[in-house]
């Protein structure tokens, strides 16, 4: 099973859509960093994601509001 849901320093995101056809991307790990998973979310949808040991950066596109544990971050306009 992909991630450790019990580590509590697990990274957890939570992405909110403010527009139709808001993109996700998740990136790997290691010498060659590709492209391993991608969704795509409208407007009022939420995902959860997390950083795991396949999953080293998440790249998004669109309108979205982020939710971190450092805090909330939204996309530029």
């Amino acid at each position: 099973m992909p991630g450790n849901f019990s580590d509590p320093t697990a990274e957890y995101i939570v992405i909110k859509a403010l527009e139709n056809g808001v993109t996700i991307i998740g990136l790997t790990r290691g010498m060659n960093t590709k492209f391993h998973h991608s969704e795509k979310l409208d407007k009022g949808e939420i995902m959860i994601a997390q950083f795991t040991e396949h999953t080293s950066a998440i790249k998004i596109r669109g309108k979205v509001e982020l939710l971190t544990r450092h805090g909330s971050i939204h996309s530029d306009d």
